[in-house]
């Protein structure tokens, strides 16, 4: 008997489409910032114009490049996209998400200390956050992370 492939373990996202690069595809380390602020709330952006699922809101991130930590990485986009600087990084929680155009890991990381001004660098917009969310739509992989927050305060996500 084999072992299942990565991806059948997975939230899968819009399954009725084709998976880019077929079913054996790498998996893509991301590291995601759930910025919670004094007053309990988290942050949402909003994915950037040209981007796929452009306009879906997100929890903020980006990919883990060649050598990075998880914390380096989300450390670096969190600059660059939002002009946060951040201090510790919390790990907290993964999930692997099939997309149609990558299959992603997800690193959650738990943030509640930074510094720096929000600018939404691409474009994107911003939302502070408490459950139930009232932004739309969210992304499929943002799920997850609202169903854990409501777990853990156990309120409706």
């Amino acid at each position: 008997m084999t072992a299942p492939s990565a991806a059948s373990a997975a939230l899968v996202a819009d399954g009725d489409r084709p998976r880019e690069g077929g079913l054996d595809r790498p998996v893509t380390e991301v590291a995601v910032g759930v910025l919670i602020d004094a007053q309990g709330r988290f942050l949402l952006t909003s994915r950037p114009p040209g981007k796929v699922y452009e306009g879906y809101w997100e929890f903020p991130g980006g990919k883990v490049e060649p050598g990075e930590t998880v914390a380096e990485a989300l450390r670096r986009e969190l600059q660059e996209e939002i002009g946060v600087t951040v201090g510790a990084v919390h790990p907290w929680r993964e999930k692997l998400v099939d997309y149609p155009h990558a299959l992603v890991r997800l690193n959650f990381c738990q943030v509640f200390d930074w510094s720096g001004e929000l600018q939404m660098h691409e474009g994107q917009q911003y939302a502070w956050q408490t459950l139930p969310v009232d932004v739309a739509p969210v992304l499929p992989g943002t799920v997850p992370v609202l169903e854990w927050l409501a777990e853990a305060s156990g309120s409706a996500a």
